[in-house]
């Protein structure tokens, strides 16, 4: 079902026209007119049942006899169909805050996840009749959609490339978005935005993935050590060489390089043995 705009006449045009029938039954009256009077005091009070007033960013869906025949958006007072059932739906933007949902990630690793959305009215008619609550319609869909989205996806990447729900946030909640929309279209209700506000590794699971995130990090900064210990080595022999002063053997040059190794990459500080004795 789509929405689309009711018959109405100005509310104020209405209430005149409404006073003009009752003015006009009560001159019957006085005119001993009893059954025209009766009929035009009846049609006046038929006419007050179509009197309808709108609020700012409020939305009024009319049904007649169980038939629905338009909404009315426009603020104000109207005069619209006498004798029609009047749904008031807010076309306001609202916030929904997920639970915290359990979920395995496509690693198969347990973790805690929860999402805030966005969302608004578009489409009053299938807001009200093609869905028997929207609102809980929301809550159902924004859960399922987030334990969908955050099932395709790891809480995080150690080694290669790809989207992970922690390192990719903006990616992965505009995924949430666009599935959230599909997915409640169906309701006239538009996604504005959708974000993650919550995600951890669950409680059974979070100490070992934190030694190994950790671990991950310590791999990460020793290579790095590593890597700047050999070029100092290499630049220590260079300058050596090119200086002329030192000349030094394999076996020689295996040992300086093994020392400046250990002192460089050792997590404490170096203890030199100084040699006051020849080279040789």
């Amino acid at each position: 079902m789509v929405e689309r705009e009711a018959l109405k006449l100005n509310g104020f045009l209405g209430i005149i026209l409404i006073l003009l029938l009752f003015g006009l039954s009560v001159f019957l009256v006085l005119n001993l007119s009893f059954i025209s009077a009766i009929i035009f005091f009846l049609l006046a009070l038929i006419l007050c049942t179509g009197l309808v007033i709108v609020q700012p960013n409020e939305c009024r869906a009319l049904t007649f006899f169980g038939r629905y025949i338009g909404s009315m958006r426009s603020n104000g007072m109207w005069l619209a169909i006498p004798i029609t059932g009047h749904k008031k739906i807010s076309l306001r933007v609202r916030n929904f805050n997920s639970k915290m949902l359990k979920v395995n990630d496509v690693q198969g690793n347990p973790i805690e996840i929860a999402a805030v959305v966005v969302f608004k009215v578009v489409d009053s008619a299938r807001a009200l009749f093609d869905v028997d609550d929207y609102e809980k319609f929301v809550e159902i869909q924004s859960e399922t959609a987030l334990r969908h989205v955050a099932t395709r996806y790891p809480y995080d990447i150690v080694e290669g490339e790809g989207y992970s729900l922690r390192g990719n946030a903006d990616e992965v909640a505009g995924e949430l978005a666009r599935e959230l929309q599909e997915r409640l279209a169906l309701a006239g209700v538009e996604v504005l935005e959708a974000r993650l506000t919550h995600l951890a590794y669950a409680t059974e699971i979070a100490s070992a993935m934190l030694q190994r995130q950790q671990a991950s990090a310590i791999l990460a900064a020793r290579q790095i050590i590593v890597e700047g210990a050999v070029g100092m080595a290499q630049m220590a022999l260079a300058q050596l060489e090119n200086a002329g002063t030192l000349e030094l053997d394999d076996e020689r040059k295996m040992a300086m390089i093994n020392n400046l190794l250990v002192a460089i990459v050792s997590d404490r500080a170096a203890q030199p043995v100084i040699n006051t004795g020849s080279l040789y």
